[in-house]
């Protein structure tokens, strides 16, 4: 099968190592841009150098993850990555250095500035053959204003992505653009392929009839105090039948809220307990939202219908890049046996990605989905 492009991943935790072992598999004359997802435990201005120096002649961007997907899998405290052949993509880099600052006019600049590098170097009509990755600082808070600005900008070219991690940590999430990690940035990748591509989204939770009215809440902090006028986690936990202080990542994995937004429900996952029994979400909330109890179905059967249908559509995948809520991963872990399954499967459709802090699709900021992009095989055009 002719390919377009090329993976590779390091489960090293010497920095050099790594490095050169992604340069060793991505090494290739074709070799036009380097898409990476790493562990936040490396040493990020280390890690930048060594990439720099590996890669001094060709554009690199990435972030950081809770968690890896690799051509083996689900991993831990690695270094994953996606080397693209220049003949077939070409990819443009912007980054967003201040989020919050981010406005409308910003964003049609950014995008018109994206859309004239790329009409360049284009390797097929920029219409109907190109799409972008947003990467996102995760613990920025500005995820959804930057996002509805892009897609608006953006018009009919689709949009997906995932909002960096820090492994679980809540600290500081990264982004990696014009040679080195920021954070409260954005990246946006734009690329124009003549392969054949599909984006997506998928999640197997079902609602069910129990409700929680937000009474209470910061929006701009995305912190709820009330749910249905008692302290937040106090009527969260008596919902789902367990003491406050058993609330942990795992519980809210496995018991998730939702808001419904004309027929579709779309998950406002919860992120820690603070002191005063307020819930800190990581998508927006504010007061008078209705958050649905959901109920999980079967996560490996859904993905690998999803996945089955869009290649059964356009052929046998080259890879996809899948942004996976780290929070789907902890479920998996939950389960005797589902994280290998799934990992396999990862493998099987050459999946390519990370676990993330929240993911992006079409101008949204959701949770608990795995959103990404099927590439297939060169078109005939």
């Amino acid at each position: 099968m002719p390919t377009s492009a090329i993976t590779a991943y390091s489960n090293s935790s010497h920095i050099v190592t790594a490095v050169n072992e992604l340069k060793e598999q991505l090494c290739s004359p074709k070799l036009g841009f380097v898409l990476f997802f790493c562990s936040a435990e490396y040493d990020l201005d280390k890690l930048a150098t060594a990439l720099n120096y590996a890669f001094y002649d060709v554009n690199i961007a990435g972030c950081t993850t809770a968690g890896e997907i690799t051509a083996q899998g689900y991993a831990q405290g690695a270094i994953s990555a996606i080397g693209f052949y220049r003949e077939h993509f070409s990819v443009e880099v912007g980054l967003v250095e201040a989020m919050e600052q981010f406005s409308l006019p910003q964003a049609q600049n950014v995008v018109d500035k994206l859309i004239r590098k790329s009409r360049e170097r284009q390797v097929a009509p920029i219409v109907g053959n190109s799409f972008v990755l947003t990467l996102l600082d995760g613990l920025s808070v500005q995820e959804e204003h930057v996002l509805v600005s892009l897609n608006a900008a953006l018009g009919n070219i689709p949009n997906f992505g995932g909002s960096a991690g820090d492994d679980i940590h809540l600290t500081n999430t990264h982004v990696f653009a014009n040679g080195s990690f920021h954070t409260g940035a954005a990246v946006v990748l734009l690329f124009n392929t003549d392969c054949e591509f599909q984006v997506f989204t998928t999640h197997h939770l079902k609602s069910l009839s129990e409700k929680l009215v937000v009474t209470a809440a910061d929006r701009d902090s995305r912190r709820v105090y009330e749910l249905n006028a008692e302290p937040a986690a106090q009527e969260y936990a008596r919902m789902i039948g367990i003491a406050v202080e058993e609330l942990n990542p795992e519980v809210f994995a496995l018991n998730p809220v939702a808001v419904k937004i004309g027929e579709e429900f779309y998950v406002r996952s919860i992120q820690k307990v603070n002191d005063d029994l307020s819930l800190t979400f990581y998508c927006a909330v504010e007061n008078g939202i209705v958050l649905t109890r959901m109920e999980r179905g079967d996560m490996l059967a859904d993905l690998t219908q999803q996945l089955s249908r869009i290649e059964e559509k356009i052929g046998e995948p080259q890879l996809t890049i899948g942004c996976d809520c780290f929070l789907r991963r902890l479920e998996a872990q939950h389960i005797p046996g589902r994280y290998q399954e799934t990992s396999a499967l990862l493998k099987k459709h050459r999946v390519i990605g990370f676990n993330t802090y929240g993911e992006h699709l079409e101008g949204m900021h959701i949770n608990q989905t795995f959103t990404g992009v099927v590439i297939g095989q060169v078109t005939d055009d």
